[in-house]
């Protein structure tokens, strides 16, 4: 099939979409779907974000938001393409109150996945392109004010003489990133965060700490990295970018303050929330409350026998100031992740006597196999030139329900396998504990279902392998002596410092102690789909729990996860937000009961 084949076929099918769709004759619209079928919403349809599996569920929708949303104006967008019997189209739409976006992918003319995503509220886009703000007042204006000036006086009276509508718990990269939507959508926002800086949150990780996604995975909203950004980023590049770019999107961040409680007045409708700002306790009084606190809770820090007759230093890798200190020292870290690895390697490059100790098994995907296996396709200098910006891959991502998701990733990770063989075949030899995944799915997939059990292997793993990095596998810490650890398999490691590289906890713990043990538990879990895999407990849910998007608690809301998540998803919850700012209706279909507490 052709290239102009393919695309007559998207239209001939949009086309008759959109006609069923305007005539609310949803038979004919079910019609055009394969029996095994998916339609993702973004907000435009659902004011949620929600996949309907299969027929029966779409049908549910429709009958329940079709009326209301009154879907119209579905045009093809670009030439479309077809590969393997499956034809990728890109569309345009509008409902009565926003325009969207969407991706469809036809397989024997039948929709096999829909996306529909919303892209702006009518009336109150963003003022862009041709509807930017002139800035300069020509003319003679006495008692003018600057930009300067106005800006001041806005800063002086959010958070005192007025009220932010929108509060955002959290100025790291997420909070960040929502501020700078909601500040060009024109919403009262407040970022309040206890560092004092925009950016401290990477500058006080340890020193060798990068990104280990490329660059064009994580540009931030309308001012991506320049050209010559590293593929991945250090961290304190990371913590000055978003330090520059908080100034420049000119947000109201509140740095150095701490929030102390939040309680929902449910007779005003508003939240009152006291923290401490360099000192001084201010309540305030958003109509909408988010937490942007990364994609965990508190830091897991074991329980162990013996840990206070410890004579050395003990820390949980949240706290690790990196390994200059610890030259000539014996090191035990615990867990063998992400943050393990890294800590690790940095310790072997000052010539520390380190060993990680492997509890369960992990998933490693070195670096350069996940850029070209997994994300070059989408992200990456080649995606660029072939017409595919981080914008196109966003939504190309978001385009695969995640029921199906895995099916897409298990063939890259049996290519990983091949390609990295020699290297698994010595880390098992060591006695690494390695895995796939508990379908082979690899590392994405256990990131969205638990957020752990992984390394993206930027060199830690040849040190494993080859024994630089001492490695105590199917084991853990039993007790803790005064200079020595005892593991449960009878051995005694000496130790100057034992770093607990043990992960976090669910983010609604964060929940119970700035509002209540009852909300965080009307929220419930957050984070996983409920695949009823390892660490991500059943029934499934088809989305993350609540991410971006309503919770079981009025007005309060969920943002984070990585810088890609945090950018693509900042734009569904800013419309969420804009809406109810506006006084628009938003009547969220198929809100996620709760099923678990943590």
């Amino acid at each position: 099939m052709t290239d102009s084949t393919a695309s007559a076929a998207a239209r001939r099918w949009l086309a008759d979409f959109g006609a069923a769709l305007q005539a609310g004759d949803i038979d004919a619209t079910l019609a055009l779907f394969s029996e095994d079928s998916y339609w993702r919403d973004l907000v435009s349809f659902t004011w949620n974000i929600r996949t309907q599996e299969g027929k029966a569920a779409m049908r549910e929708m429709l009958q329940a938001r079709l009326a209301d949303t009154a879907p119209s104006n579905f045009q093809l967008e670009g030439e479309d393409s077809e590969a393997d019997g499956i034809t990728d189209a890109w569309f345009i739409f509008e409902t009565k109150v926003a325009r969207g976006r969407g991706h469809l992918r036809l397989k024997d003319g039948k929709a096999w996945t829909l996306l529909t995503t919303m892209v702006e509220l009518k009336g109150f886009e963003e003022k862009k392109g041709t509807q930017r703000i002139k800035g300069a007042e020509h003319g003679v204006h006495p008692g003018r004010k600057s930009w300067l000036e106005r800006r001041e006086d806005e800063q002086q009276r959010l958070g005192y003489e007025e009220q932010p509508y929108v509060l955002i718990v959290g100025g790291g990269q997420g909070g960040i990133i929502l501020a700078a939507r909601l500040r060009r959508l024109g919403v009262p926002t407040i970022v309040v965060e206890k560092n004092e800086k925009p950016g401290d949150s990477w500058r006080k990780r340890y020193k060798s700490l990068c990104l280990h996604d490329p660059v064009w995975y994580d540009h931030l909203p309308y001012m991506p990295f320049p050209d010559d950004w590293p593929v991945f980023a250090p961290k304190d590049k990371v913590g000055d970018w978003l330090e520059m770019y908080a100034k420049v999107m000119e947000l109201n961040y509140w740095g150095s303050t701490v929030a102390k409680k939040a309680t929902f007045n449910e007779a005003t409708g508003e939240w009152e929330v006291l923290v401490n700002r360099a000192g001084q306790d201010v309540t305030l009084r958003p109509k909408q409350l988010v937490f942007a606190l990364g994609v965990s809770g508190y830091a897991n820090v074991p329980k162990l026998p013996g840990a206070e007759s410890f004579e050395g230093e003990q820390h949980h890798s949240s706290r690790h100031p990196g390994p200059e200190s610890y030259a000539g020292k014996k090191v035990v870290v615990l867990g063998s992740n992400n943050s393990a690895h890294d800590i690790c390697a940095a310790m072997v490059e000052q010539g520390v006597d380190v060993t990680m100790v492997q509890r369960s098994s992990t998933h490693i995907a070195p670096s350069d196999s996940l850029m070209e296996l997994a994300l070059g396709g989408l992200y990456s200098e080649q995606a660029v030139q072939n017409g595919i910006d981080h914008h196109k891959a966003d939504l190309i991502f978001a385009s695969v329900p995640y029921q199906i998701m895995h099916s897409f990733h298990i063939p890259v990770y049996e290519a990983m396998k091949v390609r990295d063989a020699d290297l698994y075949g010595r880390l098992e030899k060591a006695g690494f504990m390695l895995d796939f995944g508990d379908d082979g799915s690899g590392l994405f997939m256990k990131y969205l279902r638990r957020g752990s059990g992984y390394y993206i292997d930027v060199g830690a793993s040849e040190l494993v392998a080859n024994g630089q990095i001492k490695l105590k596998s199917r084991t853990t810490i039993e007790r803790i002596n005064p200079r020595s650890v005892t593991l449960t398999d009878g051995t005694e490691l000496p130790a100057d410092l034992i770093v607990y590289a043990t992960g976090f906890g669910s983010m609604n713990q964060f929940l119970a102690d700035l509002v209540s043990p009852e909300v965080a538990a009307r929220v419930g879990k957050v984070w996983g789909l409920g695949s009823g895999t390892t660490k991500d407990p059943g029934p499934w849910e088809g989305e993350l729990r609540n991410m971006w998007k309503p919770t079981q608690q009025p007005q309060l809301w969920i943002h984070g996860g990585n810088l890609h998540q945090s950018r693509h998803y900042s734009q569904f919850l800013s419309l969420q937000l804009k809406a109810r700012y506006e006084g628009l209706e938003t009547p969220v279909y198929g809100q996620a009961p709760v099923h678990h507490l943590r």
